[in-house]
């Protein structure tokens, strides 16, 4: 009955909004708006320090006036919603390849940033219910909990940890190295409580103003100092020649490819001519995802020709596409990176884990197939997903060496691209021409850097109308093929850093954070109350 009477309360003021509360709604939603602005491409990062501490300040003051909680709710929600809708409209744009999905649009700018900010709106409900006067142990609640949702954001629903409040000093990377030590999660915890400090200057209380102070300073001053630590450490490391060059093919094919039957041939033979194979010397090509259409693994011998003239016995070749299994009288398909010798012998091949909703599986699939959806990039069913996340290991004649192989936005996740850190580097394979000319391509690029550094490990990322790079374990990108350009980079010379202890001991770290911050929270709401 509490309940009911809750909701209808909620219902009742939604209808009788004035003019008070429709400018907070304003208010918080740009808020949000402003937010985005910190993110890639842009990267205006001091901005978080006025959105985060005004939107602070707001919760702060009304906490202990409001009446209806839902309405606390709906105040985190329209941050959350602001800061999705101009961070993520590029989403719809996937939608545009095919005259089927027109109709998707609309829900696709307006819901999804809806469901995501979901996950603000609990953040905002939950600050509620706890009824701390101190300022400072109210920043430290508000971001324990905002980190912790963040986390959950991550994982749960197959997890979209795709623009943490972290990524808004992606450029700073000196002051982001400490990643390798204690993993984004908890990076991003500690950098909500550093944009959300000014809220104690602006609320005017003098006696924790020299704490807030304190750790304004100490903080970048402690980050930025194991940063140059760090990188004067990877600085001393010998540069080791490859046994084997590996290049790393930026393509720029449109993705028309996957709607026309007779592009098949002409795909691969553009692939070799950006490849610039050279028959005497050994080289492992890494080609985009997905990148030949109309085919399977098992049918790439079909154009066979075309690597016996251009490829050698020095030649492997590493790319995108799908893999076709029967099981139980019923077909499976795969996203794949799959690795063949240049006499097409399949050599090893990895099956994605970490598939896209919608864009290459259909949930419940069963009920929303019969009123005519299906996923973007696969016109037959849904992909399945892989059930192991393997090192591949090359061991012949060329070569020896192990890689993890990452396929499209598996990169984006951290802390959980492998329980195994006994590879010598990351393949990254994406096709971003889904997003189109947005900053999406660019934001996605991001996630790489971030990996790069947690790992201690070189990122080797060929996209087709994407980023194409080599990123090194500091996150510095070495070599680079901007988006909308063709061409290749090889990887001859490498580092071997030791692994990091992140890559060791993953977001068990952020586990030890939140108890960190639970423990300030209690002990200095305990100093209050004495």
């Amino acid at each position: 009955m509490k309940k009911k009477k809750s909701l209808n309360l909620f219902l009742k003021s939604c209808l009788k909004l004035n003019k008070k509360t429709i400018k907070n709604f304003i208010f918080l939603f740009f808020l949000g708006v402003l937010s985005s602005l910190s993110l890639p491409p842009y990267n205006f990062f001091f901005i978080n320090f006025i959105t985060f501490s005004l939107l602070f300040v707001f919760l702060f003051k009304n906490k202990n006036e409001i009446k209806n909680k839902f309405l606390f709710f709906i105040y985190g929600w329209l941050f959350g919603y602001g800061y999705f809708l101009s961070n993520l409209y590029w989403i719809s744009i996937s939608l545009t390849f095919d005259e089927n999905f027109n109709f998707l649009m609309p829900l696709a700018v307006i819901f999804i940033p809806a469901f995501l900010a979901l996950f603000y709106g609990l953040v905002t409900f939950f600050f509620l219910f706890f009824r701390i006067q101190r300022i400072l142990t109210s920043i430290l609640l508000f971001s324990l909990l905002f980190g912790i949702v963040e986390f959950i954001r991550g994982y749960i629903f197959t997890g979209f940890p795709w623009n943490l409040i972290i990524y808004s000093l992606s450029e700073m990377l000196t002051f982001i190295s400490i990643i390798s030590i204690i993993g984004t999660y908890s990076l991003n915890l500690i950098i909500i409580t550093f944009f959300t400090l000014p809220a104690v200057f602006i609320l005017r209380k003098l006696k924790e103003n020299y704490f807030a102070i304190s750790l304004l300073i100490i903080l970048p001053v402690f980050f930025l100092v194991y940063g140059n630590y760090y990188k004067a450490n990877f600085s001393k490391l010998d540069l080791e020649k490859n046994e084997i060059t590996i290049r790393v093919i930026s393509s720029n094919i449109s993705l028309d490819r996957f709607y026309n039957s007779d592009q098949t041939e002409k795909v691969i033979i553009e692939l070799i001519e950006i490849s610039r194979p050279d028959k005497d010397k050994k080289i492992l090509f890494l080609w985009p995802e997905g990148i030949i259409p109309n085919i399977s693994q098992n049918e790439l011998y079909l154009y066979k020709e075309f690597f016996d003239k251009n490829f050698s016995e020095n030649h492997i070749i590493g790319l995108g596409i799908n893999n076709i299994e029967k099981k139980d009288g019923r077909y499976k398909y795969y996203n794949s990176f799959s690795l063949f010798d240049n006499e097409l012998n399949l050599l090893d091949s990895y099956n994605k884990i970490n598939l896209v909703p919608f864009g290459e599986f259909l949930p419940f699939e069963k009920i929303l197939s019969k009123i005519g959806l299906r996923t973007i990039t696969n016109n037959y069913q849904s992909y399945s997903k892989g059930n192991l996340r393997k090192i591949m290991n090359i061991s012949n004649d060329l070569v020896d060496f192990r890689f993890l192989p990452l396929i499209c936005y598996e990169i984006i996740y951290s802390g959980s691209i492998s329980k195994k850190n006994n590879f010598d580097f990351i393949v990254n394979i994406s096709e971003d021409g889904w997003f189109g000319e947005s900053i999406g391509p660019k934001q996605h690029f991001v996630h790489s850097i971030f990996r790069s550094i947690e790992s201690g490990k070189y990122v080797l990322r060929s996209a087709n109308n994407g980023i194409t790079a080599i990123i090194n374990p500091l996150g510095i990108t070495e070599k680079k093929v901007n988006l909308t350009e063709s061409g290749y980079i090889d990887f001859e010379y490498r580092k071997n850093s030791k692994p990091t202890v992140f890559s060791m001991l993953g977001n068990k770290i952020f586990g030890l954070f939140i108890l960190l911050y639970i423990f300030l929270i209690i002990s200095f709401n305990r100093e209050k109350n004495e």
